[in-house]
């Protein structure tokens, strides 16, 4: 190397790319994604892999102060070494109960994310994700309805399927109309409901009018007991956590809705996202 590098090249990598051509950025953006992979790559084999000449591959790394092909890949090699220790440090000190407070609190919180997860996929779930996806699949509306915290859950469900479904309703944003658009409903349409502990009564409320209006309903929440069970066609149950607050099994599911729905609506879903993506890259709304 021509130069002493500031930072290992992962933070070089950040704080270059921006600037430079779209080829290189694109380089750049490709070694980011994959630094994992680059010790076992020819120039030839990261060009190709990245879109781009290899002329733009030794362009880059001249530009980052290495003399050669190889200096680069083992920066990159470096860099894993350098995680790996830390790795190790970290699961050491996991046995030796002197772990930091930051370390600990972010393993728990992904050791009880991929407990929960784990714990909920059974065959009960199973069941109940292909009942509640033929319900959903054939619904001319699909209506969604999540209070205080769910309701981000529920806009999140609404922003991804309205990128290829049309027919999506939130129902989330104003719960004084609610009684109003449930009783406009018709029996081919569906409400999904995220009703977790404590329960909302006004979530209750209008699973109550939803079901006495012939509306069919899919709960998912984290006990059977809970109030709207009474109501519902089809009941998801995921496991709660008695550690902290986490929506992240449902999320898990929300996105498996969103995927599964995508697959069974395939002939028109698959046009309207390439149709959506082409059409914010000519608005600028996205960049590649």
């Amino acid at each position: 190397m021509e130069n002493e590098q500031q930072g290992n090249i992962l933070d070089q990598i950040i704080s270059k790319k921006d600037s430079l051509p779209k080829k290189q950025k694109r380089l750049c953006d490709y070694m980011l994604n994959n630094y994992q992979d680059m010790g076992m790559l020819t120039v030839k084999e990261l060009a190709d892999k990245a879109g781009v000449g290899t002329t733009t591959v030794l362009r880059v790394f001249k530009l980052f102060g290495f003399d050669t092909f190889y200096d680069l890949k083992r920066e990159f090699h470096n860099v894993q070494k350098d995680y790996t220790d830390k790795w190790e440090n970290v699961q050491r000190s996991f046995s030796s109960g002197n772990e930091s407070r930051e370390v600990a609190t972010l393993t728990d919180v992904f050791h009880e994310s991929i407990h929960l997860i784990n714990n909920s996929l059974n065959p009960q779930l199973i069941e109940s994700f292909k009942n509640a996806m033929d319900l959903i699949a054939n619904a001319k509306n699909i209506n969604l309805l999540g209070l205080r915290p769910y309701r981000a859950v529920a806009i999140y469900l609404e922003l991804l399927l309205e990128e290829f479904h049309s027919n999506t309703r939130q129902l989330s944003y104003d719960s004084d109309a609610l009684y109003d658009r449930i009783l406009q409903m018709k029996q081919d349409e569906v409400i999904v409901i995220f009703a977790f502990s404590p329960y909302v009564e006004r979530a209750i409320d209008a699973a109550e009018v939803a079901h006495d209006h012939g509306i069919p309903i899919v709960l998912i929440t984290d006990h059977l007991s809970c109030p709207i069970s009474t109501f519902s066609d089809v009941i998801i149950k995921l496991e709660p956590s008695d550690k902290h607050f986490t929506i992240i099994p449902i999320i898990a599911l929300v996105e498996s809705i969103v995927i599964e729905l995508g697959k069974r609506k395939s002939k028109t879903s698959i046009k309207k996202i390439q149709k959506l993506v082409e059409t914010l890259k000519d608005r600028g709304v996205i960049i590649e």
